[in-house]
């Protein structure tokens, strides 16, 4: 935010303030901008609260227990074992 500014420019920032408002005001100055503040990050919270949460992107997905649906797990040392043999490459 103050990249620009040297240590310098805040000084003479802060001595044009107390010049401009007294130093009797600076205080209702400072609660003033902190209400403020607060105010805005409790708005922006309510706002980003209001927004509907993201649904996902595919259905639900229904599992079945394989040894209650009577159906016995596919075993992988036939056709996927001889699938993977004919893939491979001559040596």
């Amino acid at each position: 935010m103050f990249n620009g500014i040297g240590i310098s420019g805040i000084l003479l920032l802060l001595v044009i303030t107390v010049l401009l408002f007294g130093p009797n005001k600076l205080p209702e100055l400072g609660r003033a901008f902190g209400r403020t503040l607060r105010e805005f990050k409790e708005g922006a919270r309510d706002i980003m609260g209001d927004e509907p949460s993201a649904k996902p992107a595919r259905p639900d997905i229904q599992t079945v227990d394989v040894e209650s649906a009577g159906q016995e797990p596919a075993k992988a040392s036939g056709e996927a074992n001889s699938a993977l043999q004919r893939r491979r490459l001559p040596e």
